[in-house]
């Protein structure tokens, strides 16, 4: 028999958060997550996304005593929907059904009529279910899953919530001669145009912020169905990668002082993660010590944000041009830009003529309840 429980006890909280490990454990491509920081999240004391108002429950799958399945439930504040992820699951599809049907009695006991995800909690964190993309790891913050994850959420009647999140791999070769020609671009628009591109100041992350907010939601406005972020999902989106960010390559493009474009790269310090078990026990220490001065050969890239009032005027160009230029002369080798939607003209557009090729899809899934 298989019984759903919410977490409760610190024991079960621990076994909430290092489930993965038994589903993943002869997987050389999965990157356990930082212990601490996943803990961090899910505390409704410290984790951001209770900090600006969401709501959320833990749940374990149990059978014949032994944990075989994980999901959260969640509602962010003013948000419509049950936003559920952690989704982890043995090969067996009764355990999924089990978690998809508590994650519906959590909707109607919240007035929600709408399940999405996977998100866990963090829209930006591990969003989506990798449906094409299994010949390397994935990148900071992209999601990875068994292969017959995506059979259970069709089996159980899930449809998309929207086009799939696109993640393209791009080569940063200033010899390439469609990275030549993305320059030769990225000068005609500084010629014809008074746009000043610029990295971030650190010292002013509130009004940087503010800046992130409206253009994010400026530029997807356009979007079918699209709620606007709270400035609260900006701030979770933002604030835990500071530590990490290199100023130099988050990018804003202004014109006459005003945003207009926002474009940052992360170090893809994944390439470390993946060597140091999540830190689960002291020993794995000792690697973390030796691998915190590998040089990180990749960047993330995941939002480019720019208002449809200036999509036709070449600001892209400019962003991904400064990009790669600052890029490699920090000794970068090639860039990870996700989770694009098929629908992102900006990306698309320049990813193809930077060479860049898609490397994962991941799905988002939908159900109304009934």
């Amino acid at each position: 028999m298989i019984e759903v429980r919410p977490v409760q006890t610190k024991r079960e909280r621990n076994i909430f958060m290092t489930f993965p490990w038994h589903i993943y454990k002869h997987d050389r491509l999965w990157i356990p997550p930082i212990l601490s920081e996943r803990g961090k999240a899910m505390d409704p004391a410290r984790g951001l996304f209770f900090k600006g108002g969401g709501i959320a429950d833990l749940y374990i799958a149990w059978k014949d005593g032994k944990p075989v399945g994980t999901i959260s439930c969640s509602q962010e504040k003013g948000g419509r929907e049950n936003m559920f992820g952690f989704f982890e699951c043995i090969d067996d599809y009764a355990v999924a059904e089990a978690l998809f049907k508590q994650a519906e009695a959590w909707a109607r006991e919240h007035h929600l009529s709408i399940l999405i995800g996977t998100y866990n909690l963090d829209r930006e964190d591990c969003r989506g279910i990798l449906i094409e993309g299994r010949d390397r790891p994935a990148p900071l913050l992209c999601g990875y899953n068994p292969p017959y994850y995506p059979g259970f959420f069709e089996r159980y009647g899930f449809g998309l919530e929207h086009d799939d999140g696109l993640a393209y791999a791009v080569d940063l070769d200033l010899n390439n001669p469609k990275m030549q020609r993305l320059s030769r671009l990225a000068e005609r628009v500084r010629q014809r145009k008074n746009f000043k591109i610029r990295g971030a100041n650190m010292d002013d992350v509130e009004n940087e912020i503010d800046r992130i907010w409206d253009l994010q939601n400026s530029a997807l406005a356009h979007l079918a169905g699209f709620m606007p972020y709270p400035r609260e999902a900006i701030e979770t989106m933002v604030l835990p990668l500071k530590e990490m960010a290199d100023p130099d390559l988050v990018l804003f493009a202004e014109v006459d002082g005003k945003a207009i474009g926002w474009f940052p790269a992360i170090p893809n310090f994944n390439e470390i993660l993946i060597h140091i078990n999540g830190l689960r026990y002291p020993w794995d220490y000792l690697p973390a010590l030796y691998y915190q001065h590998k040089k990180i050969e990749s960047i993330a890239i995941k939002s480019v944000a720019v208002p449809p009032k200036y999509w036709d005027t070449g600001v892209a160009v400019l962003l991904f041009d400064e990009m790669v230029k600052r890029a490699v002369a920090k000794g970068y080798k090639w860039a990870d830009l996700s989770m694009t939607g098929e629908d992102n003209p900006d990306t698309w557009d320049l990813a193809h003529h930077m060479g860049g090729k898609i490397y994962k899809r991941y799905r988002f899934y939908k159900k109304e309840i009934k």
